[in-house]
């Protein structure tokens, strides 16, 4: 059977990650409130975040009533002693996040949710970033290249901030905002494969 992937995200980083592995989808952001809930913790925030997403788009897609759709949502937050960091809306709020992280370890929160007819499936990986010290010269130089406007954590690993990080514990691909692995896995319950993953079904 051949499916129908969407992806619930507008994320040009999202778009080349799953291409990259040889996904074949549309793309149909979600439109949902992102405001963190009273005593909502992390971990609970960005797996509602990736299931609201997936949730949102499919019902936006007509909400189908085969298992031929499946629609991928995913969240990014990064977390600094428990506290969720998100985007920053102007230079003060990137040096006092950027201050934060500046010497410290980190934790990439990332949020993946498929979701068809019959069931929705999600999972959450957890990757550890260390920075190095960064000066406030550092910091305001880098906003004003533009990379940290929009991302959550005042800054993009695959970008500028790259030379920022000192180690990385986990998966690079999930910091970017898409954790290839378990990506992979997840869709392929869906019976969403890869060329890879189809090929190596059919030799066996």
């Amino acid at each position: 059977m051949t499916h129908t992937l969407v992806l619930a995200s507008q994320s040009p980083r999202r778009q080349e990650l799953l291409a990259q592995i040889g996904y074949v989808f549309s793309c149909e952001p979600a439109n949902i409130n992102e405001d963190i809930k009273e005593n909502e913790n992390a971990v609970d925030y960005v797996q509602r975040l990736a299931i609201e997403k997936a949730q949102a788009t499919y019902h936006s897609i007509g909400a189908p009533q085969n298992n031929d759709v499946v629609v991928l949502g995913s969240d990014t937050s990064v977390v600094y002693n428990h506290c969720i960091l998100g985007k920053p809306a102007n230079l003060d709020e990137c040096i006092t996040q950027l201050q934060m992280l500046s010497g410290q370890t980190h934790q990439v929160l990332t949020s993946i949710a498929a979701v068809n007819l019959d069931k929705v499936l999600s999972k959450v990986v957890t990757t550890e970033v260390t920075f190095k010290t960064l000066t406030l010269d550092e910091i305001t130089r880098y906003w004003h290249t533009g990379e940290p406007q929009d991302k959550a954590g005042s800054y993009g690993i695959q970008g500028i901030a790259g030379q920022f990080v000192t180690n990385i514990t986990g998966s690079y691909s999930a910091v970017v905002g898409l954790p290839l692995f378990e990506t992979a896995q997840l869709l392929s319950k869906f019976g969403v494969n890869t060329p890879i993953q189809l090929i190596s079904k059919e030799n066996i």
